[in-house]
């Protein structure tokens, strides 16, 4: 598969990007593009001819499929692209995170908070403790530090699970004749004469 990922740029650096595609490169005055990025590998600038803009590396709130056709009707697929640099106008805040929350069609607004699960607040310390008590019980082990509950003398009562009425042992339904009605089942049981 190939490598891909998103540029999402103001409408202005858009309509340069356009007119540089689709001009011969050579005439047009906006003759290279480039994105370098800093260090943390998530912000960088992105160049077009001479002038710089801020540019972000997001990821994306869930992976999109990209595809291709080479003859209209059947779809190849590409890639997986979940990440998307954002181009930003040089007085536009930066976006906050790593994690863009948006999607990329207006379905998908506010993705991260309306259709996804939250993620559980875990204690690092629990979780390392059960996951040392369960490699524990694996290798025949015990539970260390187990608090047991030992019922008092005087303490509650328990219920008595309600007993089931008896089922009677043999239920024969009449026929029209006056005989019971029975089974191939019933047959088995008999002795044969």
């Amino acid at each position: 598969m190939e490598e891909q990922f998103i540029l999402r740029v103001p409408p202005s650096v858009a309509e340069r990007i356009e007119r540089l595609l689709n001009e011969n490169a050579s005439s047009s005055l906006d003759g290279s593009l480039d994105v370098s990025f800093s260090e943390d590998g998530r912000s960088g600038t992105f160049m077009i001819g001479d002038e710089r803009f801020p540019a972000s590396l997001l990821d994306l709130p869930c992976i999109v499929e990209s595809y291709k056709t080479y003859d209209d009707n059947v779809l190849i697929k590409t890639a997986d692209v979940g990440q998307m640099i954002m181009v930003r106008d040089e007085g536009d805040a930066a976006v906050e995170g790593v994690e863009y929350k948006h999607g990329l069609t207006p379905p998908m607004r506010d993705a991260r908070r309306r259709r996804f699960r939250r993620e559980p607040d875990l204690n690092p310390e629990v979780v390392q403790r059960v996951e040392k008590d369960l490699l524990n019980i694996m290798s025949g082990g015990t539970v260390e530090n187990v608090e047991t509950v030992v019922p008092e003398a005087g303490g509650q009562r328990k219920k008595n699970a309600p007993v089931a009425a008896p089922k009677p042992d043999e239920v024969h339904v009449k026929s029209a004749g006056g005989e019971p009605e029975r089974s191939d089942s019933d047959d088995s049981l008999e002795p044969e004469s």
